[in-house]
């Protein structure tokens, strides 16, 4: 039989959690679920944690005006609307009250249930019941686990663009993890989706100081080389957005290449495999991929990030060259958001039925090659939109805005139709229209644009549709924001 305790909160209210004689235990709580398992209970492992004021007015801060998925009017960050709350609700396990007994700790929502395993996870390891960590599908555990668990490629440059949004949404709060890493992120690759977790130890710059230094592997460069300096020495780099925007970079690569950014075949010291460890990842860290210095690169790098296409090619330059050891030169959460978006409208589905990635990132026209598997795409099937946005104060010119890569069934939202529409979590997510093939010709089928015109400026009615042919040219929409489309087919 179930023992069912009460614990206390500071708003007044109690809450019920079922006792267990093993709960599950992390670095710094433990934790019980509640009756119907739609919350955890989790009490710190050092009670002293509790006697901190500091602590207290921090959760407190996290938990109310700081909050992205409570609104602003009841209580939580400042703009938020109900329907943006909502949104990222589902992108954090955010704390929403402390327990005062019968001792201190915290309440958060549960995960969902995509991110535990499930039956028949693994014929190897016991994973039913355990939490879909980023280390599960990143490493060579990976090759443990079910096909079905693994998702493919598209699924993994879904779950980075939450990821993305959801850490750029914390900084714009001013907060920082302090502990991103493969622990403290969940994924479901076969949905796409991601959750931030252990929100409860967040750094507000200038009023709550950090209390972990991280997590090994995404630890940034200059954290990891002070850290033996003394916590007040004002040479020590402690975490705060700009080491996040290290581990953000990190995951990111892991998920697309599933391999780490910095462990290579390089030795920085023979003295013992932690000095080596220390410098590999801190004060000598080089990036595996390192364009002129290749002395950590392995021999076995086939797929690479120019196959990622050029956003993220200068992303992951940008974070593991540029910013590596200089961290105001690191992109930002909301740069990685950008270049994903984009990256996105560049994907392709592979040809090949036994690709295990399923699909690539078709960048270069000219060669549609699957990185993955090195099937190639026929050339008729390379259909593209280049995307023009109007000049503003310039009448009749027009600035390349990107590139759209276009396959069977594939759905354009309204930010494939106006030029100031950016899919975040204020965008209407309607579909406007999508892309079919028929007979061996290829057609932009208008599903609810009321303005889009034909390459020979006539309007083109609901239900109707644009034939894609190489060389034509038409308007996604006659608003003042709406693209120019140039198509180009096998080239």
């Amino acid at each position: 039989m179930r023992e069912i305790l009460e614990a206390k909160l500071t708003n007044g209210q109690t809450i019920q959690y079922v006792k267990k004689e093993d709960p599950p235990r992390g670095g710094m709580k433990y934790t019980y679920f509640t009756p119907d398992k739609a919350y955890v209970v989790q009490f710190f492992n050092d009670p002293k944690v509790g006697q901190d004021p500091e602590i207290h007015k921090r959760i407190e801060a996290i938990i109310g005006k700081y909050n992205p998925t409570l609104p602003e009017e009841e209580g939580g960050a400042r703009g938020n609307s109900r329907p943006i709350a909502q949104y990222f609700a589902g992108k954090y396990c955010w704390p929403v009250a402390i327990v005062e007994s019968p001792e201190f700790g915290i309440v958060c929502p549960a995960y969902p249930g995509n991110f535990f395993f499930g039956e028949g996870a693994s014929s190897v390891l016991e994973l039913k019941g355990k939490d879909k960590k980023s280390n599960w599908f990143t490493s060579r555990n990976r090759k443990y686990l079910e096909e079905a668990e693994l998702g493919n490629f598209q699924h993994m440059l879904e779950l980075s663009i939450s990821l993305a949004r959801a850490i750029r949404r914390m900084h714009q709060a001013g907060l920082a993890h302090s502990d991103l890493s493969n622990n403290n992120v969940l994924i479901d690759p076969k949905s796409g989706s991601s959750i931030v977790i252990d929100i409860d130890s967040l750094v507000v710059p200038g009023l709550f100081p950090p209390e972990v230094v991280g997590t090994r592997g995404y630890i940034a460069p200059e954290v990891l080389t002070t850290m033996e300096l003394p916590f007040g020495d004002p040479r020590r780099e402690l975490p705060n957005v700009h080491t996040d925007l290290h581990a953000l970079a990190v995951l990111i690569y892991e998920y697309l290449l599933m391999r780490h950014p910095l462990i290579g075949p390089k030795i920085y010291s023979k003295e013992s495999s932690e000095e080596d460890d220390f410098l590999a990842l801190g004060p000598r860290a080089t990036f595996i991929e390192h364009p002129t210095d290749q002395s950590n690169r392995p021999q076995d790098l086939h797929v690479t990030t120019k196959d990622l296409g050029p956003y993220l090619e200068e992303l992951f330059r940008q974070a593991f060259v540029d910013g590596l050891h200089h961290p105001n030169e690191r992109p930002t959460a909301l740069d990685w958001e950008k270049g994903l978006v984009k990256t996105w409208d560049l994907l392709h589905p592979c040809s090949n039925p036994d690709c295990t990635a399923g699909w690539f990132v078709l960048h270069d026209p000219k060669h549609p090659v699957c990185p993955f598997c090195g099937t190639s795409l026929r050339t008729d099937d390379v259909v593209c939109l280049h995307m023009k946005s109007a000049w503003r104060g310039r009448q009749g010119q027009w600035v390349d805005s990107g590139m759209v890569v276009v396959y069977d069934r594939m759905p354009l939202m309204k930010w494939h139709i106006l030029s100031n529409v950016f899919p975040d979590e204020k965008a209407e997510r309607s579909l406007q229209a999508y892309v079919c093939k028929s007979e061996g010709r290829w057609f932009l089928v208008n599903h609810a644009v009321h303005g889009m015109m034909s390459p020979r400026g006539s309007l083109v009615p609901v239900r109707g549709a644009v034939a894609l042919t190489d060389g034509a040219v038409f308007r996604a929409s006659e608003e003042e924001r709406g693209f120019l489309v140039e198509v180009s087919v096998g080239h």
